[in-house]
């Protein structure tokens, strides 16, 4: 596919927004929180001028409410406030180009404050977390170099070789040693890897469909134009589709670890095993009648 013509991954403007805030007097963001927060946003349903999204209340609130939780996973030397700050500082941003004025400035602004501060409760609840989200976490707990493919591969090797009962162990492992919050009364069962895999299955399906919402959305712009459409989208939407499969992906890993979902989907599915309807139905139907 040529992705200079789709454009499917974002291009966001972080480089820039970075440059900006080195000229001004106020605490540095970090960067991978900034690009994460950038991308998600751009790959929203909201508009984008100049490659930089449109704020609104609306916006921030479905950012850091409702999908970020669903993608980001802080190394443990990050703060998760700084997700939250990322948004502040956009919002500074646009306030300094003239894209808001004062009084949404001041609103915006506190409004990232606090939905950053829930953001970063929610990304500690063992209950929202997807298979790329939980892996990372496991990964940093167990001192994998993250930044080396092998030994995450060959972590993962290791812990697949476990059988099903010490794998659910080392997730509930995870919460007295302060890693993640406890799921619920239940703990870690058939029924919460059932809904980890079904989370897991849905974030990558928005993130999919924002990629495509994307490059459609440029696709407009290149008609508005005069500019034929590319060969890509004119061809198979399955090929498509599967480009778009691709960069979630790697998007996902950017996110979380460097090609960790790509090993779970391809190298090691029973790893995080994500069900279908034969598998939920069957698991609905061992439960007991309320």
């Amino acid at each position: 596919m040529n992705d200079e013509d789709l454009r499917l991954a974002p291009r966001t403007r972080a480089a820039d927004l970075l440059a900006w805030t080195a000229g001004q007097d106020r605490a540095p963001v970090a960067e991978a929180p900034l690009r994460a927060v950038l991308a998600l946003l751009e790959l929203g349903e909201g508009r984008m001028h100049d490659g930089w999204p449109e704020l609104t209340s609306d916006a921030v609130e479905h950012l850091l409410y409702e999908r970020l939780h669903l993608y980001v996973q802080p190394d443990p030397e990050q703060d998760p406030l700084a997700y939250g700050d990322a948004v502040r500082l956009l919002v500074d941003h646009q306030r300094a180009v003239k894209r808001l004025n004062a009084k949404r400035q001041e609103r915006l602004h506190a409004e990232a404050e606090w939905q950053g501060e829930v953001a970063a409760g929610l990304l500690r609840r063992a209950d929202l977390v997807t298979w790329p989200r939980l892996y990372a976490v496991l990964l940093h707990a167990h001192g994998v170099d993250v930044t080396d493919p092998a030994a995450v591969r060959d972590w993962l090797a290791g812990f697949a070789g476990l059988s099903e009962e010490e794998r659910l162990a080392g997730y509930e492992a995870l919460t007295p040693t302060g890693w993640l919050d406890e799921p619920d009364e239940q703990g870690w069962g058939p029924g919460r890897v059932l809904s980890v895999g079904m989370a897991t299955d849905g974030a990558r399906r928005l993130l999919e469909q924002g990629l495509m919402r994307r490059s459609y959305r440029n696709l407009a712009e290149l008609n508005a134009l005069g500019r034929p459409m590319p060969d890509e989208l004119a061809g198979d939407f399955e090929d498509f589709e599967a480009a778009a499969a691709e960069v979630a992906l790697d998007l996902l890993g950017d996110w979380t670890v460097p090609g960790l979902p790509r090993l779970l989907v391809e190298e090691f599915p029973e790893l995080a095993p994500e069900p279908g309807t034969a598998e939920i139905d069957a698991y609905l139907a061992q439960l007991p009648p309320e």
